[in-house]
């Protein structure tokens, strides 16, 4: 693997899009229609989250390489592909380069975004270890760009996008307990808090089960607060039928070979879900 490909991979940039993506979604719900976004800040929104999520990704592998070399000794920096200092370096550079956008939208931007880099930050450098309340710390993290595409759009958190926002930090939450199975086995070793880690995995799975369900139980709330497009139903039915599916395949085999496909699948479905939010707001 040479630098260039070990950098992005430390990115992780399937995350960075989602996340971008995330901005212009929190914009188009907030305005409602795609013809009143402003997207010179929502392009400015898109870059923010997509490199302070880079970035983000690139201090955690620096935090975690011991733990990696474990876990997953094929990432960059435990492979070698990148050097832990280069990975600091990195972040550092796509840090610098999401404030700037950031501060190219306005100053409510800048500062959510400042707020959710130190969140990230926190969770990387203490919050890990705490379990649960790290999990909270990540979805907080994700929920974000929905919040910050309302503020780049109308400089104000509408009530449907805070509703959006309580749905993927409840998937996401899910995810990450998800992922606290897999890295179950480096986790003990460096003596972190997770679900799995302080009570097996079978609790684990049923504590991500139930944040799944929770954000299902909550997606059909839009129609009921107000209009939406005929194309959220469809949308949000696939995401929360995937969502239920990964639920009982975990709860089922919650096995570190299988959680980590769920991991990977409840990604999918968090992506649907995105689609279903904006198709209901400006369909």
């Amino acid at each position: 693997m040479g630098k260039p490909a070990g950098l992005l991979r430390l990115m992780r940039p399937v995350n960075c899009v989602m996340m971008g993506f995330a901005v212009i979604v929190g914009a188009a719900l907030a305005t409602k229609s795609i013809s009143t976004i402003p997207w010179q800040n929502s392009l400015y929104g898109f870059i923010t989250g997509f490199m302070l999520t880079a970035a983000s990704m690139a201090i955690n592998d620096y935090y975690d390489r011991e733990i990696d070399a474990v876990n997953e000794p094929n990432r960059p920096i435990p492979s070698g592909a990148v050097k832990p200092q280069e990975a600091l370096t990195f972040a550092l550079a796509l840090t610098v380069i999401g404030l700037i956008a950031a501060f190219l939208t306005n100053y409510f931007c800048l500062i959510t975004a400042i707020i959710a880099w130190v969140i990230f930050v926190a969770y990387t450098t203490v919050g890990k270890r705490s379990g649960l309340p790290g999990n909270f710390l990540v979805s907080i993290c994700v929920a974000i760009p929905l919040v910050y595409g309302s503020i780049a759009a109308t400089n104000a958190v509408q009530p449907n996008v805070s509703l959006f926002a309580l749905i993927a930090f409840l998937s996401n939450t899910g995810r990450e307990i998800t992922k606290g199975i897999v890295d179950a086995k480096g986790d003990q070793s460096r003596h972190m808090k997770t679900l799995a880690v302080r009570y097996g995995e079978k609790l684990a799975s049923a504590a991500a089960a139930a944040f799944y369900l929770l954000a299902v139980l909550l997606s059909p709330l839009p129609l009921l607060l107000g209009p939406v497009s005929f194309w959220f139903i469809p949308l949000v039915a696939i995401a929360d039928l995937g969502l239920v599916a990964s639920s009982i395949l975990l709860l089922r085999d919650y096995s570190r070979e299988n959680a980590r496909k769920i991991k990977n699948m409840v990604l999918v479905w968090l992506a649907v879900g995105l689609l279903a939010f904006v198709a209901g707001a400006v369909g």
